[in-house]
């Protein structure tokens, strides 16, 4: 009886360790998230700029996706209770912004396919209006995944399943095996279309790149850059397509290494490649750091005037 009291205890501490170390981490990614749209919102000469507008679009989608996946893993690991119908609107809106990351990304790199390779049909393709345009379809890309599994879950559904309150997860609407086969088949959709953009716009500017000479040269090799840390950015995202394949397979074999596997892959491939975007757009670009240090700076530092390349 002392040791399953011990080891309830033990697993309640970790638990409780977990949980700290997520709510630490999630209010530091969305202060320096918060951070940058400030930034941007305050420069308007960002506002005309495709990779900008990407780039805070895709920085106010993680921090609501950090907030609402911070919430539910809460709710799971403390095994508390809400109304399914509840549950059911709150993982409607997980499902629509589960992948716009990864979409977001690719839509960013091939903004920089096109700055480099296209730089004469940059500012038609890339305009403003196009840009605003591109957002709402990334909507409707990302729109699928949660359609086909929600669709698949109503259903299926007794109505029996919409009484009463339960532990609120994404992996209630999954009843069937063949679900888990679906959203798995999904995922790899994503992965493989997601993998060859990437691949094709990172091969086509390193062609560029290794042409070109004086300041395109340089120019073309810091979009390489850029495109490379998208590249791994997205590897990350990617794997999290993955993730589900592997903790069914965990499930079946046991338990308490499918919760720790749940909460590793949700830092490693979910926390973790949100952070990089600050650093990618945010702390690395000249042009973007030079702004937010004018913007919090509070008239500390005297105001320096910027110019944004459309080859960075």
């Amino acid at each position: 009886m002392a040791t399953n009291s011990s080891s309830i205890i033990e697993l309640l501490r970790q638990i409780n360790d977990r949980v700290i170390i997520v709510q630490f981490l999630v209010v530091v990614f969305f202060f320096v998230n918060m951070m940058l749209v400030v930034t941007f919102f305050q420069s308007t000469s960002f506002h005309t700029s495709a990779r900008y507008i990407l780039f805070a679009f895709m920085l106010l989608s993680d921090s609501f996706m950090l907030i609402m996946s911070n919430f539910l893993l809460v709710l799971y690991y403390y095994k508390l209770t809400i109304p399914v119908p509840s549950c059911i609107v709150l993982c409607i809106v997980v499902f629509l912004y589960g992948v716009v990351e990864q979409i977001t990304l690719a839509a960013m790199t091939l903004e920089r396919y096109v700055a480099i390779c296209m730089p004469l049909r940059h500012a038609e393709l890339c305009s403003t209006r196009s840009t605003v345009h591109c957002i709402l379809i990334i909507h409707g890309i990302s729109s699928v995944h949660g359609i086909v599994i929600l669709s698949v879950f109503f259903a299926s559904a007794p109505s029996s399943f919409y009484k009463g309150n339960k532990v609120c997860s994404a992996d209630m609407f999954l009843l069937q095996t063949w679900h888990r086969d679906l959203r798995t088949a999904i995922s790899q959709l994503y992965f493989y279309i997601i993998f060859i953009i990437v691949a094709f716009s990172y091969f086509k500017i390193m062609k560029v790149a290794k042409a070109a000479s004086g300041q395109n040269k340089k120019s073309s090799q810091k979009g390489l850059k850029t495109v490379t840390l998208h590249a791994f950015q997205l590897l990350l995202c990617l794997i999290e397509l993955w993730s589900p394949f592997i903790e069914v397979v965990m499930l079946k074999m046991n338990l308490l290494s499918y919760v720790q596997l749940k909460y590793f892959n949700y830092i490693m491939f979910y926390v973790a490649p949100r952070c990089l975007s600050p650093l990618i757009y945010g702390l690395r670009d000249e042009a973007f750091f030079l702004a937010m240090k004018n913007t919090f700076s509070f008239g500390l530092i005297k105001r320096t005037g910027f110019s944004i390349s459309p080859f960075i």
